[in-house]
């Protein structure tokens, strides 16, 4: 499925394939002989997403870009199922494998594995060739690895790094409250979005945005 969104459409080359039940929102641009499978979800919230070529992402993963933080994704790469990489770049062929979550301003070099469960959290740098073990989590510029029973030896590493800053443009200690109100303003974009009639190549066209509802008894 691709969809416009703020504006901008997705663009898919030929040569690739979007799942039926893949999802392609906003400035989405796919590199040649990109697969994108079921379920994976890759959508330009207010930055871009691009994938270079030979790229697989595989069923129900997540690419979301950002403004401040696009989602960058080289050639030869694969995002594993139910991978998250939220404002991040992605080396060419790196190993994201499955469940792994790569954080707005990280940089994972090319040539690295985010093995099973693994974490780069947010601005991390995780030099080209490095392997973060099944559930451990990088964390740092240049990224260290950390084993989750090390809590506070990571903290002391991750507190620096700003995530409430750099995920929701927040101090430290803001409340859900104020979070979540600026985070529903965010999101209410899609509002606005409307539905692509190719699934893939050409110049699609949009028809009807998506909130027309459907006559009566159909």
């Amino acid at each position: 499925m691709l969809i416009e969104h703020r504006g901008r459409r997705p663009v898919v080359p030929d040569s690739a394939y979007v799942a039926p039940s893949a999802v392609l929102c906003g400035a989405v641009t796919l590199g040649e002989r990109a697969r994108v499978l079921h379920g994976a979800v890759l959508t330009a919230e207010d930055g871009e997403v691009r994938v270079g070529a030979d790229v697989v992402v595989m069923e129900n993963a997540l690419v979301r870009g950002r403004a401040r933080h696009p989602a960058v994704i080289g050639d030869a790469v694969l995002v594993g199922p139910h991978a998250h990489i939220n404002g991040a770049t992605i080396e060419d062929e790196v190993f994201v494998a499955t469940g792994a979550s790569v954080f707005p301003g990280a940089v994972v070099g090319a040539g690295s594995e985010v093995r099973i469960n693994g974490v780069v959290q947010v601005n991390s740098v995780l030099p080209p060739g490095t392997v973060v073990p099944i559930g451990w989590i990088a964390a740092g510029a240049p990224a260290q690895l950390f084993s989750p029973d090390r809590h506070d030896e990571l903290w002391e590493v991750q507190r620096e790094l700003d995530f409430p800053g750099t995920v929701y443009g927040v101090s430290r200690g803001t409340s859900m409250r104020e979070i979540m109100a600026r985070q529903a303003d965010h999101f209410g974009a899609h509002l606005d979005d409307r539905h692509i009639e190719e699934p893939r190549g050409g110049e699609p066209h949009a028809d009807e945005p998506r909130a027309a509802t459907p006559p009566s008894g159909s």
